[in-house]
């Protein structure tokens, strides 16, 4: 099955604790890279996390953004600390004493010093913590790997139409192949028989031998069949079950040097048009594989 790396998921769970959202997103990348952003707490996390990731998903940048979603914080205590508030209330009283002030210490001056409240978190539970991150992690990474094979399944069958075109200019080539070595070696034995007809002393069987290893030379039969075995090769990967992507530009590269080698050796104005049309194919088919996994 083909997937593409473009993708997103999401995902929630939530214990008695907290409430957790994960959201994860995917583009093209030459391997796998992850970028986690997560709450400080979830530190601990991270390389589990990355390794769920990696065992389900092979190629792509895969952006990973978990939150605590919660409409109390029943994950912070909060606690006075009292020692140093009554040292507060007696420094307040001693400058209302000394200096004869009608003020009065007051709750909300002396809240107004950070360090009189102790913010702390809750100690995280981390037996539980694992079981809701891996149960919404696991339901975005659902998420996401369903929308890159939705996605591989377009870029396939867009692939297909497009190597089938080119199939179709192929058994153009093929037809015409032939006729092309020939002509050409009879051209190239006119054209030296004009330039000799003033030489008496010529070995014309060498000549005659000369002319056809030089004809052979831009014959494309080979040329041919091996793109026939190329494609077969691509449509044999559009239907494994596992990570082709690299395979696919591989092959791909090679299809591109055979139908080089064509255009090259070929000087028929036929062929040279086919040769465009099948590069125009081509590089469309290569902008596809670019973003399967």
């Amino acid at each position: 099955m083909i997937n593409s790396m473009t993708g997103y998921g999401q995902g929630n769970a939530q214990n008695e604790d907290f409430k957790l959202n994960i959201e994860m997103k995917s583009v093209n990348n030459r391997y796998l890279d992850i970028n986690i952003r997560l709450p400080r707490k979830f530190n601990p996390f991270e390389e589990m996390i990355k390794d769920i990731i990696k065992s389900r998903i092979s190629r792509g940048k895969v952006d990973v953004f978990i939150n605590i979603a919660k409409s109390e914080r029943e994950d912070v205590t909060i606690t006075p600390d009292f020692p140093l508030l009554e040292r507060y209330v007696e420094a307040y009283q001693q400058i209302i004493d000394r200096f004869e002030l009608k003020d009065k210490v007051d709750l909300g001056k002396l809240l107004r010093n950070q360090d009189i409240l102790i913010v702390e978190d809750k100690e995280l539970d981390e037996e539980e913590a694992v079981i809701t991150i891996k149960e919404a992690l696991n339901m975005a990474v659902n998420g996401l790997i369903g929308m890159r094979q939705r996605e591989g399944e377009k870029l396939k069958l867009d692939i297909i139409e497009k190597t089938d075109r080119i199939n179709i200019v192929l058994e153009e080539i093929r037809k015409i192949a032939p006729e092309i070595s020939v002509k050409y070696k009879e051209k190239m034995h006119l054209r030296i028989t004009e330039l000799l007809d003033q030489i008496e002393d010529y070995d014309e069987e060498r000549l005659n031998m000369e002319v056809a290893v030089f004809a052979d030379k831009k014959d494309i039969n080979e040329e041919i069949v091996r793109l026939d075995s190329h494609f077969s090769q691509l449509n044999d990967l559009l239907i494994i079950d596992e990570p082709v992507g690299r395979k696919l530009d591989f092959l791909l590269q090679e299809v591109n040097r055979e139908v080089n080698t064509i255009g090259s050796k070929s000087p028929d104005f036929d062929i040279s048009n086919y040769v465009v049309e099948i590069k125009s194919e081509l590089e469309k088919i290569r902008e596809q594989i670019q973003n399967i996994e």
